[in-house]
């Protein structure tokens, strides 16, 4: 079940916020929340605060649940253009240039990653939890090794081996 969480107004331009969220698009809950605490944009701060809103949300509407066991990831991240403030800034001989302070709405929404039982991830997982570690190292070994190419260097010399 997926959980939203929307945070309007930032007054943050849309590209910068947008360089934050395209970073956690599509990773799991845990590993997008470590990422944005070490994230040196400002957009980080307000994109963790989000996110931990959203995970909020979801607890909320899944009580029985544990936030651990869900295996939640970020399903859409997408940021806005808010309203932009237009202001006016001095200029020479009498002039002034205008000035755009853009701002922006950021929508979060998470959901549970369940894999499907015939899936190829699922077979995957299945596979890899089977396998013991001598036994993958063992079919690594017998596995076709690809012949490279040889320079020129290398042929001419074969050549001149051939022919004495």
């Amino acid at each position: 079940m997926e959980a939203v969480a929307k945070l309007r107004n930032v007054p943050t331009s849309p590209r910068k916020m947008r360089l934050v969220a395209g970073l956690v698009r599509g990773k799991s809950v845990t590993r997008a929340l470590g990422l944005l605490k070490f994230e040196a944009n400002s957009g980080a701060e307000k994109i963790e605060k989000l996110l931990l809103s959203a995970l909020a949300n979801w607890q909320q509407k899944n009580e029985d649940e544990r936030i651990e066991d869900a295996n939640l990831y970020i399903k859409e991240i997408f940021v806005d253009e808010g309203r932009q403030l237009k202001r006016l800034r001095p200029a020479p001989q009498g002039r002034g240039h205008r000035i755009r302070k853009r701002s922006n709405h950021v929508t979060i929404i998470i959901d549970s990653k369940v894999e499907a039982i015939g899936s190829r991830q699922g077979l995957k997982d299945a596979a890899a939890k089977l396998e013991t570690a001598p036994a993958a190292a063992s079919a690594a070994d017998e596995a076709p090794k690809k012949a490279r190419r040889s320079t020129k260097k290398a042929d001419t010399q074969n050549e001149a081996d051939a022919t004495e």
